[in-house]
């Protein structure tokens, strides 16, 4: 599906630059200015660094005078007001319009969004399909033009199918139940060393320990940690701790 974003009487030329890096951001381009405040706004320091290296955006954008020229070829509009309009069309939110929209038959969707200080005029909006709004808190919905871009942009891409997320951290396969084993014998024999578990009477520990370990599932590496923790505990060398224990864990008083 073709995709537009339509801008209308923008006047923050750094906003013209958000609505770049939003755009890119969700993996689209196709940016037109109707009538903005700044002829040059497209190549203002305020709109470059805005747009934070979405600078395609910006190089393939166009600026139109009337509201007609920005809509050639598009079949589908969707209007962004926060304020129902009489005998506009039906308000909706992103989500509940977009999925539909996007499973049914190709359109070239245009989305349209008004000046930062006045928004849509009635007539342009009565021109739309749909009135998308954002659910924000009635009480303070007034959202900053880019970040309604960002969030409609968003919500486009979900229901088109979304890009996918990877995972960059490296997958590590849990120990296998003998690894947990040696690491609680290990750890059993320093807890007995530093005189922390008293195995005239363990009471429960070693057992809570093997429940803890089976809940955490740790991965080879994390045994070898566990096993060096194990291994600098029962260093000679190391003095006694202030108000260090000799009792074992717990107040079972079962074995």
């Amino acid at each position: 599906m073709r995709t537009r974003f339509i801008l209308i009487q923008t006047s923050h030329a750094g906003n013209v630059g958000a609505a770049a890096r939003a755009m890119k951001t969700m993996g689209f381009g196709d940016l037109v200015l109707v009538a903005p405040r700044w002829a040059n706004v497209l190549r203002r320091e305020e709109t470059i660094q805005r747009a934070s290296g979405a600078l395609d955006v910006l190089a393939n954008a166009r600026i139109v005078e009337t509201l007609d020229e920005a809509l050639d070829g598009i079949t589908h509009l969707c209007a962004t007001a926060m304020i129902p309009r009489d005998f506009g069309p039906p308000t909706r939110t992103p989500r509940e319009h977009l999925e539909p929209l996007a499973k049914g038959s190709e359109q070239h969707v245009a989305f349209l969004f008004g000046s930062e200080r006045f928004g849509m005029r009635n007539e342009d909006v009565y021109r739309c399909n749909v009135a998308l709004s954002i659910p924000a808190d009635p009480a303070f919905g007034s959202l900053n033009l880019g970040a309604a871009i960002q969030l409609i942009a968003y919500e486009w891409r979900l229901a088109l199918g979304g890009f996918e997320v990877r995972d960059v951290a490296p997958v590590q396969l849990p120990a296998d139940a003998q690894a947990v084993a040696g690491m609680l014998a290990h750890w059993e024999r320093s807890l007995v060393q530093i005189g922390f578990l008293d195995p005239a009477a363990p009471k429960k520990l070693m057992p809570r320990l093997q429940q803890l370990f089976n809940r955490a599932q740790p991965t080879q590496e994390e045994i070898h940690i566990l096993r060096g923790i194990a291994k600098a505990m029962v260093d000679p060398h190391r003095p006694p701790l202030d108000g260090e224990s000799t009792a074992s864990v717990g107040d079972d008083t079962g074995p």
